[in-house]
């Protein structure tokens, strides 16, 4: 089951008693459904959860005489299609007209009626999202969006999003394939999203993925940077290593300085050692700087040799 389907398993296990929330969940889902008309009512979904919720509510609050298909859309007995259709002409006008819709609309609008106040808003905003909405994988992206049919329809819906004042939500609109996608991007405005309409465990999900991944990144970069480093050390250690050698060939290491004859003999035994570490292991110890500072002039005396020799 997708992250999709499961956000909406766990919305539908929402129990409404208040028959005025019961009919803004339903509106919700018939207005942004397949077919909300005078004489058709047709919602389709994949969700076979969403597809019972329906059925009750349509049941609940008109009892129509409602008609149930299931269909496959691949050969592999995935992705079910549930297809659920109010029969009688008299019970589509019915219910039609109860949400205070006429024929004579040119464009289905959200009818502010139905849902005046802030419990039937988040109840139609839910229903909305379990007729038309979806949510990516918290692994893969974070995106959430309604597939909203009609045009009007999506700015009512921005509308009513942008009211909620305790979630800040800031809409975005994208014509796709005929459809108007109202989506939000970031982690942030979707878990505001997905508790908001009743799925707090499925906005924990997403906050405890995205940390998993903060931690993963911070890991990452801290392996590469090690990575990177220990590299430049290999690179600064054999260029070292070949000088104290020329030195070794041409005049030998007991012409050197005391100080630099003894990092010489240490950076021979310890070609991984780094310049802090090689510091440290000097009698008496010095710092990094102090061994940098060490090695450079081994570094100038190697060309020095070079040059006297050649």
């Amino acid at each position: 089951m997708s992250f999709s389907s499961e956000v909406k398993k766990e919305i539908c296990t929402i129990e409404l008693f208040d028959r005025e929330l019961l009919k803004a969940e339903l509106y919700g889902m018939l207005l942004f459904g397949r077919t909300f008309r005078e004489n058709s009512i047709v919602f389709t979904t994949e969700n076979q959860y969403v597809s019972k919720r329906i059925t009750t509510l349509l049941e609940n609050l008109y009892m129509p005489i409602i008609e149930k298909h299931t269909t496959l859309r691949t050969k592999t007995n995935e992705n079910r299609l549930f297809k659920i259709s109010v029969v009688g002409d008299d019970d589509c006008m019915r219910i039609f007209d109860d949400f205070g819709h006429s024929n004579s609309q040119v464009t289905l609008r959200v009818n502010r009626a139905n849902i005046s106040g802030d419990e039937p808003a988040r109840a139609f905003v839910r229903g909305a999202f379990l007729s038309c909405g979806s949510v990516s994988s918290p692994e893969k992206s974070y995106h959430a969006e309604f597939c909203v049919p009609h045009k009007n329809l999506s700015v009512d819906l921005c509308k009513i999003l942008s009211e909620i004042t305790e979630c800040g939500f800031c809409p975005k609109t994208v014509l796709r394939n005929g459809n108007y996608i109202v989506y939000f991007k970031g982690s942030e405005q979707i878990c505001d999203l997905l508790t908001y309409i009743g799925a707090p465990l499925s906005a924990m999900e997403i906050m405890g993925t995205k940390a998993i991944k903060q931690v993963r990144n911070n890991v990452n970069r801290r392996i590469n940077g090690e990575v990177a480093n220990i590299g430049k050390i290999a690179s600064a250690s054999a260029k070292q290593l070949e000088a104290i050698n020329h030195i070794k060939k041409t005049k030998g290491l007991e012409t050197l300085p005391e100080d630099l004859r003894e990092i010489a003999y240490l950076r021979l035994e310890n070609p991984e050692m780094s310049l802090r570490d090689l510091g440290q292991n000097l009698s008496p110890p010095i710092s990094r700087s102090g061994a940098n500072h060490r090695i450079q002039r081994l570094l100038e005396y190697a060309d020095i040799a070079e040059e006297n020799n050649g």
